[in-house]
């Protein structure tokens, strides 16, 4: 079900402070930078590899990314992996007992296919399906 890790999230509250690490410190480089209203937040997207590094800035204090920061300050948000059929894998997690954040996928960044399972399910991590 699972193909591979697809990104790691991180959840900052300055952007370019965060940027100033991970681009000057260890040497990553940004593709791109996007806002993704829905989610409300800001996310810039770096590789180190063959994994993507996703640091996600909360763009208004009632997103579910500044919620986070709030109770639990900055750090790993969520991980992600990779599935080549994102209902098919839903459905099988489902019958499996793990609660689901999302019934069915959402388009993400990137316009990627996404659903979150619920992290009381997956031993407190966030765990994001993906679908490219």
């Amino acid at each position: 079900m699972i193909k591979e890790l697809s990104h790691i999230g991180i959840a900052v509250k300055d952007l370019d402070e965060a940027l100033e690490i991970y681009e000057g410190v260890f040497g990553l480089e940004v593709e791109k930078i996007q806002i993704v209203e829905e989610q409300k937040v800001k996310i810039a997207f770096l590789h180190a590899g063959e994994t993507q590094i996703e640091l996600l800035e909360p763009t208004e204090e009632e997103g579910a990314v500044a919620r986070f920061i709030e109770k639990r300050g900055e750090g790993v948000h969520h991980l992600a992996f990779a599935v080549d059929d994102i209902e098919a894998a839903l459905q099988k997690i489902r019958d499996q007992g793990i609660a689901v954040v999302n019934e069915k996928p959402r388009i993400g960044a990137e316009g990627f296919k996404i659903a979150f399972l619920h992290p009381k399910s997956t031993k407190n991590v966030l765990v994001e399906l993906c679908e490219k």
